[in-house]
């Protein structure tokens, strides 16, 4: 395709929040569709509509990362022009002492001035990896060794999942959602275990021994509370570090699969409003799995609560009790 070239004057009549045009490294681009997502806000990007964001980009008062950088190639629209005309050899002098500037701090990405990075092209649904009018999911376990580049090439579009409408929409939830959905849940098991400590009769390690047991004040609930929020931050940090951002085997097309059904989407599109929270039904069957995944583990052990015996039940857990027969 034949390149675009924009003057100076072109650029700078696109200076509003609803038409947004900037300069960054001699090209061109149009963000008017970025601005409700800019992380740092709207106004910022407004203000310097019609401009050269080079330095910008550079900082201060932050470095933009080259996630950054790329997923700006996709408003990509042509190049600068040097100069048309007389009026604008002022502005392009300017434009030229301030790129090198910012060549000779040091700070410049690596990307070429004319050459786009293959890595930050917009999608091209005809030649793209993929058939984007077709759910992903059961496409990207084939891309194999291009999928680990594929994923990390962030996109401004919807990504659907499943042919199954009703599962698709399954998939997606808005972030509110899960407050809505998990804080009356957190309430609730939050009053029942403390109900249950106000009786006296809880104790630790009852199972192992009764001589040692450690009984549990209900005055300890905070506390508890406190621990197991600790602790469930540490577990999301550890899975988030060691499963979302793993880096699935090239050969292997189910963890391709599953890579890209709890985060790889994400990363493909990270600004779908749809995909950033883990969505309530999904979350309650890997629940449900855990515990089911323990109770098939250790088929023999019973008497897992530790707090209340409310757990032991659906799963047939319970200890059960000695019956013993009256003595005449």
């Amino acid at each position: 395709m034949e390149k675009r070239y924009l003057s100076l004057a072109e650029v700078q009549q696109h200076a509003t929040a609803e038409s947004c045009w900037v300069v960054h490294e001699r090209r061109v681009y149009d963000v008017s569709a970025f601005i409700p997502r800019h992380p740092g806000g709207q106004q910022l990007l407004v203000q310097r509509a019609g401009r050269d964001i080079s330095r910008d980009m550079e900082g201060p008062p932050h470095r933009h990362s080259p996630n950054a950088r790329r997923w700006l190639q996709q408003y990509y629209i042509g190049e600068l022009r040097q100069g048309d005309g007389q009026g604008e050899e002022e502005d392009v002098e300017q434009f030229r002492m301030e790129q090198q500037a910012v060549r000779g701090s040091g700070k410049r990405s690596q990307a070429s001035d004319l050459v786009m990075d293959a890595r930050c092209k917009s999608v091209d649904p005809d030649n793209d990896l993929v058939d984007w009018n077709k759910p992903l999911l059961w496409q990207v376990g084939h891309l194999r060794e291009k999928y680990d580049e594929w994923v990390h090439q962030p996109i401004d579009r919807p990504i659907r999942l499943f042919y199954s409408d009703f599962v698709e929409a399954c998939s997606k939830t808005a972030w509110y959602v899960v407050p809505l959905v998990w804080v009356p849940i957190v309430i609730f098991f939050s009053w029942y275990c403390y109900t249950e400590l106000a009786q006296g009769n809880t104790q630790l390690f009852t199972y192992f021994t009764t001589e040692y047991s450690i009984p549990v004040h209900k005055y300890c609930f905070p506390l508890l509370f406190l621990i197991g929020m600790f602790l469930w931050s540490l577990v999301e940090y550890l899975i988030h570090r060691f499963v979302f951002h793993m880096k699935p085997p090239a050969s292997n097309y189910y963890l391709i699969t599953l890579h890209f059904m709890l985060h790889g989407q994400h990363h493909k599109s990270p600004f779908d409003g749809s995909r950033l929270v883990f969505p309530p039904v999904p979350a309650s069957f890997v629940v449900a799995l855990f515990f089911a995944a323990f109770h098939l583990l250790a088929p023999g052990a019973v008497g897992f609560g530790i707090t209340s015996r409310m757990w032991d039940y659906p799963f047939k857990t319970v200890i059960p009790e000695e019956k013993f027969e009256k003595s005449h």
